[in-house]
C-alpha cells in the first residue's frame, strides 16, 4: 500500500505513469509527484532470498498485474509502449531471464532433448554430440546431456532425471552393463520418442543408428590377412552388445572366407576399458604359440596393445599386426600410426537427432523402427605392414 511521501494518506494517492522504469504516484490533496523506492527493496529482497527474478517480482516493482507484464515482456500489440518499455526496463534492472521450459510446456513442448551416453573417456561420444548439437540448435531445440559412467543404475537414474524434466525425446547410447530395458519402455508408455544410437538394443520400439560393424571387422580381418598374417586374434567387446557381436561376426566370416581356422583361445571379451585390453593383450601375446595379429574391439584397447607389445620387445608390424576400430584421434599420432575403422562419428549424431525430429513432428509417436546403418572405411597406417 502506497502512501503519499508528504502527507501519509493513501486514498489520495493515484498512479502516474513511469520514470526510468519505476512506478510514479501524485497526491491529489497535496498536488505533488513521487517515485516509490520498491525497486531497491525488491533487489535486496530477491538478492538475500537467492532466487531467480519472476514475472510477479516484476509487477510489484511496477505496481501491474502479472497478466500485464506477462503481455508486455511476450511483445503482446495491446500494451501500451511506455508500460513495454518499462516492463523490459525492470526486467533488465531485476536480471529477469523467462523461464522457457515453463513457457513451452504451455503449448504442450519442453523444446529439450535429453541426450543419455555410458561415457566421455574417449573421444567418440563427444564427437557424436557435436553432430546432434548442431540438428538440435536449428531446429530451435536445446540438448540435455547425461553421462552413465558405464553403470545401469547410474543410467536408471539418468532416465528419471530426463523424464522428470520433461523433455520431448530421447536420444541414448547403451552402457555395457545394460540388459534390463524397463526403464526406457517408461518413455514407450509416455509416447516421449526414443532413438538409440551406437549401443542399441532390440526390445525396444525405436529408430536404431549404428555404422556398419559387420563390414568393418570384415575388412579389418581381410586387410590383415592380406598382409600375411594368419593367426589373427580378437579383443572382443562385451558380448550383450550388438556391435560386439557383429564384428566378432565379421572377424570370424573373414577367417572362413580364407579357409583360416577360429580358435576360441584368440578369442577374448573385454569390457571395452584399457586396463582389461592390457591384461588380456598380455595373456595373448604370453600364449605358447602367440597371434601374429590382433583386431581390437575399439581404438583405446588396440592403442594400450602397441604401448604394451612395444614394452615388451615386440616388433609392429614385423611380429605383430594391430588394427582397430572408430579412427580415435590419437590413432594417427601414435608410433607406429594406427591402422583402423574409421566412423563417421558426427554424422552419426546428425542422424540421430534428424530421425528424433522427425518422430516428435510427426502424428506417430515413431516415424519407423528400422535400423539406420552408416558406412564405414578402413584406414591403413603403420601398424598392420601398410
Amino acid at each position: 500500500m502506497v502512501k503519499c511521501s508528504k502527507c501519509g494518506k493513501v486514498e489520495s494517492i493515484l498512479k502516474a505513469g513511469f520514470l526510468r522504469g519505476n512506478q510514479r504516484f501524485y497526491c491529489k490533496d497535496c498536488e505533488i509527484h513521487f517515485t516509490e523506492k520498491r525497486v531497491d527493496e525488491l533487489q535486496n529482497k530477491i538478492k538475500k532470498k537467492n532466487h531467480q527474478t519472476t514475472i510477479i517480482d516484476i509487477a510489484q516493482a511496477l505496481g501491474l498485474s502479472n497478466s500485464t507484464v506477462s503481455r508486455a515482456l511476450h511483445n503482446h500489440p495491446e500494451v501500451n509502449p511506455n508500460t513495454r518499455k518499462a516492463v523490459v526496463d525492470m526486467a533488465a534492472e531485476l536480471d529477469y531471464q523467462p523461464n522457457l521450459l515453463a513457457y513451452n510446456l504451455v503449448k504442450s513442448q519442453s523444446k529439450v532433448i535429453g541426450t543419455l551416453v555410458p561415457e566421455f573417456y574417449h573421444t567418440f561420444f563427444p564427437s557424436v554430440i557435436i553432430g546432434i548439437q548442431g540438428v538440435l540448435s536449428k531446429a530451435g531445440y536445446n540438448q540435455i546431456i547425461m553421462q552413465s559412467d558405464e553403470s545401469y543404475a547410474n543410467e536408471v537414474t539418468n532416465t528419471k532425471i530426463l523424464l522428470a524434466s520433461r523433455i520431448d525425446g530421447l536420444l541414448v547410447s547403451l552402457t555395457k552393463e545394460t540388459n534390463n530395458f524397463e526403464h526406457f519402455k517408461v518413455f514407450e508408455k509416455k509416447q516421449i520418442p526414443m532413438v538409440f544410437f551406437n549401443r542399441v538394443c532390440d526390445e525396444i520400439n525405436a529408430p536404431k543408428i549404428i555404422v556398419d560393424d559387420y563390414s568393418g571387422a570384415f575388412q579389418a580381418v581381410e586387410h590383415l590377412i592380406s598382409n600375411g598374417n594368419k593367426r589373427i586374434a580378437h579383443l572382443a567387446g562385451p558380448p550383450n552388445l550388438l556391435l560386439s557381436q557383429q564384428r566378432l561376426k565379421g572377424y570370424k566370416d573373414a577367417l572362413k572366407k580364407h579357409h583360416l581356422p577360429i580358435e576360441s583361445d584368440l578369442i577374448i571379451h573385454s569390457d571395452l576399458t584399457e586396463s582389461k585390453a592390457r591384461i588380456y593383450g598380455n595373456h595373448l601375446l604370453e600364449l605358447p604359440n602367440p597371434p601374429d595379429a590382433i583386431f581390437a574391439v575399439n581404438d583405446p584397447s588396440a592403442i594400450e596393445i602397441i604401448l604394451l607389445a612395444r614394452s615388451k620387445g615386440i616388433k609392429i608390424p614385423e611380429q605383430l599386426a594391430i588394427v582397430g576400430f572408430s579412427d580415435d584421434p590419437i590413432a594417427a599420432f601414435i608410433e607406429p600410426g594406427l591402422t583402423t575403422i574409421a566412423q563417421p562419428t558426427q554424422e552419426i549424431g546428425k542422424v540421430a537427432a534428424q530421425t528424433l525430429l522427425n518422430s516428435i513432428n510427426s502424428e506417430s509417436t515413431y516415424v519407423d523402427s528400422i535400423i539406420k546403418t552408416l558406412d564405414v572405411k578402413l584406414v591403413v597406417r603403420g601398424s598392420s605392414g601398410g
